[in-house]
C-alpha cells in the first residue's frame, strides 16, 4: 500500500471552543473569534501568526472579518468547503494541504453558529424562500411528497436499512445511549451528567418515524476552531501534535443530500467508503490500526453505516459490534468519547475533530488507554470527508 504524500506533513497543534449552549447571547462573528484566539493561544502561538483560514460555505462569518477582529495581519490562504456537516475534515485537509505545498504556515479551521438561537437546520426546506437554484429544483423532487426536513430524509433511509439488515429501533438507540453516557462524563457537553437508559430512548417521543426525539442531534450555539501546522513546527509547541495521517473528501455516484434515493441501493453510504479507502491509502494504515473514533451522529442510524463502510465490521453487521459493547471506552473502538453531537454539542462535526485531538493527546475526559490512531468522520448523507489523526512518531 503507498503512503499518500500528504500523511505525517501537517498535524493540529490546537483546538479551541465556546461554551455549547441554547442562546449564546452575542453574534457569530463573536463566537468565531472566540473560538479561534482560544484555538490559536492553545497551540502557543499569536493571531498574528495564523497567514490562513479554512472554514464552511454555510459559514456566515468572512474570513476578512474574523481575521480583522482576532489581530492577524496578511492571508496567503483562505478557503471553504461545502455541504455543511460533510465539510468538517474537508476542512483540516485543505488547511494540510496549504501547510504541506507552503502556501501558508498556520492555518485555523473554524466553524461557529447560533443553530439553536437563530437559523435552526433541523426545519428542513419548508420554510426557505424559493430560489431557482440546481439545490433548490433536486428538493422539489421531495418537498411535495413531505420530505422537508433531514430527520424526514434519514427515516426513508432508516427504514430501508431495518429492511434490509433486520436493525431495529433498539440498535439505533444503543448508539443513542454510548454516547449519551460519555456526556455525561464531560464537563463540556451540554448532557453533563445526564446519561440515559434504553428505555429512555423508547418512551421519547416520534420524531419521523423510526426516528425518535433521542436519535436526533442537538441544535446548538457555539463554536470550534483548529490550528494546523507542520508536523515539524508542531513539535516545538506546548502539547503533543496530532499529526494528520490521512484527510479525503468524497461524493458518490447519483450523490444526493442525507438520502440518495435514486442509487440501486439507499442502505449504504458508499462516499464514506471512499473516503475510508483514501484514509487507509493515505497513511498506509487499515482499520484494525484505528483505536478510537469519532463518528458523526446527527442521526443514530447513520452511524452503524459508518461502521460498515470503514471496515470496522461487514455490511449488516454493525448492530451487533454495537451491541457487544465494541463502541465503550473498554471496547474493541471506543467512539464519540466526548458525548457526540447528541451528548456534547452540534457544531457540524468541528467538535468531533477536537475530540479526536483530544484522544491523541491523551486527554479526553473518557481517555481509552494507548490510543495511538483516531479516526474522525464528516457529515454523512451527503457529500463527506474524514481525517485520520496519529501520535508522533
Amino acid at each position: 500500500m503507498t503512503v499518500g504524500a500528504l500523511s505525517g506533513h501537517a498535524a493540529i497543534a490546537g483546538i479551541g471552543a465556546t461554551e455549547f449552549s441554547k442562546a449564546s447571547g452575542r453574534s457569530e462573528l463573536q463566537l468565531a473569534c472566540e473560538a479561534v484566539l482560544k484555538a490559536v493561544a492553545d497551540a502557543g502561538l499569536r493571531p498574528s501568526d495564523v497567514d490562513g483560514l479554512v472554514t464552511f460555505t454555510a459559514e456566515t462569518s468572512s474570513e476578512i472579518h474574523v481575521a480583522r477582529n482576532t489581530g492577524m495581519g496578511e492571508l496567503t490562504f483562505f478557503s471553504r468547503v461545502g455541504y455543511g456537516g460533510g465539510a468538517g475534515g474537508g476542512t483540516v485537509q485543505q488547511a494540510a494541504m496549504a501547510v504541506a505545498t507552503g502556501a501558508a504556515e498556520v492555518v485555523v479551521c473554524y466553524r461557529a453558529f447560533n443553530e439553536r438561537s437563530g437559523e435552526r437546520y433541523g426545519l428542513g426546506q419548508a420554510d426557505r424562500p424559493m430560489d431557482v437554484s440546481a439545490d433548490r429544483a433536486a428538493y422539489a423532487w421531495m418537498t411535495p411528497y413531505g420530505l422537508n426536513t433531514p430527520a424526514q430524509w434519514v427515516a426513508m433511509f432508516a427504514r430501508r436499512y431495518m429492511h434490509e439488515h433486520g436493525a431495529s429501533t433498539e440498535d439505533f438507540g444503543r448508539v443513542a445511549v454510548v454516547d449519551r453516557k460519555h456526556a455525561a462524563n464531560n464537563p463540556a457537553a451540554w448532557f453533563h451528567g445526564r446519561p440515559i437508559t434504553l428505555e429512555d430512548h423508547r418512551e421519547s417521543r416520534w420524531i419521523a418515524e423510526p426516528l425518535r426525539l433521542l436519535d436526533c442531534c442537538q441544535e446548538t450555539d457555539g463554536g470550534q476552531a483548529l490550528v494546523i501546522v507542520s508536523a515539524e513546527r508542531a513539535r516545538d509547541l506546548p502539547h503533543p501534535p496530532a499529526v494528520i495521517r490521512g484527510a479525503a473528501q468524497g461524493s458518490g455516484t447519483d450523490q444526493h443530500m442525507m438520502t440518495s434515493y435514486y442509487r440501486p441501493s439507499i442502505s449504504g453510504i458508499p462516499e464514506m467508503g471512499l473516503v475510508g479507502r483514501q484514509l487507509y491509502a493515505q497513511s498506509g494504515l487499515g482499520p484494525g490500526e484505528v483505536d478510537a473514533a469519532v463518528l458523526y451522529d446527527h442521526f443514530t442510524p447513520l452511524v452503524l453505516p459508518q461502521l460498515e463502510e470503514l471496515g470496522f465490521c461487514a455490511t449488516g453487521e454493525a448492530r451487533d459490534f454495537i451491541a457487544d459493547g465494541h463502541l465503550e471506552v473498554g471496547g474493541r473502538l471506543p467512539t464519540n468519547t466526548h458525548g457526540g453531537q447528541l451528548g456534547e454539542a452540534y457544531l457540524h462535526g468541528m467538535n468531533g475533530v477536537a475530540e479526536g485531538v483530544r484522544l491523541i493527546r491523551g486527554t479526553s475526559v473518557n481517555q481509552p488507554a494507548d490510543v495511538r490512531h483516531a479516526l474522525v468522520t464528516a457529515g454523512t448523507g451527503v457529500p463527506t470527508s474524514a481525517v485520520l489523526l496519529g501520535v508522533d512518531h
